[in-house]
């Protein structure tokens, strides 16, 4: 997802990081999957690296963990790019999200082979191609994936945001919101919501897309973030 916008962004001069949450992409480690050990580990991970000033760039279950980072460090926030996502407090998870909450979440998630985990990724269009559904599917092949995705579905209650509602607009920090018109799983509300919310911030919103705004729309999504840090 990240490589396309991270190439165009370093040839623009910026140094660019994308840390992978536990259990997902290459991460191998057996630390807890849930929303308070990848924050703890994310708070962690920046302190290490002496990262200051940075732009806080999200998707998905990373809003809630960036976000959440951010709210907590407003003077090392120099901007916020926020893409289908959500960061309220009295949000709904959608259908496949309860199921895996549920108590039959690990035959929900077992049931889940190579060829469904593509088909669900072709109903986004073409905007992935076999190398992309191998990347994505990879963590899933040793199970790493499964265990990732019951701990953070199952620790990550809307209302553990709580503590930092209205905090995205004391931070002060411009923001763009990147979003698709058709996303299945973060409805344009929620967007329409974090403009509201953040005064002053950009919202995009993408016709003919779906979630995964980064693969599906990349050049669109790329340019609108490379014009905003400019």
């Amino acid at each position: 997802m990240w490589e396309p916008a991270m190439h165009e962004l370093a040839a623009a001069g910026h140094r660019c990081i994308a840390p992978d949450l536990y259990g997902l992409g290459d991460s191998d480690d057996d630390a807890p999957t849930t929303f308070e050990g990848v924050l703890e580990a994310f708070t962690y991970f920046m302190d290490e690296l002496e990262l200051e000033r940075v732009a806080v760039v999200v998707h998905d279950w990373g809003g809630f963990i960036g976000l959440a980072w951010a709210c907590e460090h407003p003077d090392r926030v120099s901007s916020l790019v926020i893409s289908s996502t959500g960061f309220f407090s009295d949000g709904k998870w959608h259908g496949m999200a309860e199921a895996i909450r549920g108590p039959d979440g690990e035959a929900v998630i077992g049931a889940i082979d190579r060829d469904g985990f593509a088909g669900l990724l072709g109903s986004f269009g073409d905007a992935f191609d076999q190398d992309d559904i191998a990347a994505y599917w990879a963590p899933f092949s040793d199970g790493r994936g499964q265990r990732a995705t019951l701990g953070f579905y199952r620790s990550m209650d809307f209302e553990k945001l709580e503590p930092w509602q209205g905090k995205l607009a004391e931070i002060g920090a411009p923001a763009l919101i990147l979003w698709g018109v058709d996303d299945p799983f973060a409805p344009l509300a929620g967007a329409r919501r974090l403009q509201r919310e953040i005064p002053g911030s950009k919202l995009v919103a993408f016709e003919g897309v779906g979630h995964f705004v980064f693969d599906e729309a990349s050049d669109r999504s790329i340019e609108e973030v490379r014009s905003f840090l400019a």
